[in-house]
């Protein structure tokens, strides 16, 4: 029986090795014939201020990847919000297929929509408007024009930011907002979506029948799902969840 795996939110980082070693015995664990492909839904990287901002870290995660893809098991990445720089480049070297922000497949006969998850988290205004310009067609050119050494400056600057800024924001301000995950579904005309971004594992079933599967973070354990012909299951940590296909 053929599975597909679908994580999101490792933010990999030379400061959290425990992560990456998280990651890479996921890998080693759940990685076989028995897979059809995994996706990656945003904010694999802590940060990501571009393809040529090469390291360890980087090297290795690309090479791990590129070992799976040669295998013939499909890795497809949707950017998140912390990693959105990353490019052609770097997905070529890791065997990585980019997908659109907002991606419909077709999962064992059912059609899933895939997302990070961010854009639905209209409450944040802040954050909006620097997502609106961060994803517009002159900021990333501007930035990735930049020395590194400056864009890494930035990059640590805007987390500062932005952790100050959470810090003063209640928890419902950077979940997801109902009507958006409600517009999102009908522009899609699906009924069931997997996203990251939020830190909030679960399996929310809606009033109007419609599913909305979350995934986790990692910094204190992983988070991934398994789906096959069968259903999906939610695994983070002790916490496993499942929906059956009917």
């Amino acid at each position: 029986m053929k599975n597909t795996l679908f994580i999101s939110d490792l933010h990999l980082s030379a400061a959290y090795p425990e992560i990456t070693t998280a990651f890479f015995t996921f890998l080693d664990t759940h990685i076989n014939d028995e897979v059809d492909a995994l996706y990656i839904l945003g904010d694999f990287f802590e940060v990501w201020v571009g393809d040529d901002a090469n390291d360890a870290l980087s090297d290795d995660v690309a090479k791990r990847l590129k070992e799976i893809s040669e295998r013939g098991i499909g890795v497809y990445f949707i950017h998140g919000n912390r990693d959105f720089l990353i490019g052609k480049k770097y997905a070529e070297r890791a065997g990585m297929t980019l997908l659109d922000e907002q991606c419909v497949i077709e999962l064992y006969g059912q059609r899933v929509l895939l997302l990070h998850g961010d854009e639905m988290c209209t409450q944040d205004v802040e954050y909006q408007k620097f997502r609106k310009k961060s994803r517009g067609w002159w900021w990333p050119r501007l930035m990735l024009a930049m020395p590194l050494w400056y864009r890494r400056r930035v990059a640590r600057n805007a987390r500062i930011k932005s952790k100050q800024s959470q810090a003063n924001k209640r928890a419902e301000i950077l979940d997801v907002e109902q009507s958006s995950v409600d517009k999102t579904f009908a522009e899609h005309h699906v009924s069931l979506m997997i996203h990251g971004h939020t830190h909030r594992p679960a399996i929310h079933h809606q009033h109007d029948g419609k599913i909305r599967i979350v995934l986790g973070d990692w910094y204190t354990q992983s988070s991934y799902i398994i789906a096959n012909e069968h259903g999906i299951t939610l695994c983070h940590g002790e916490l496993n969840q499942e929906l059956l296909f009917t």
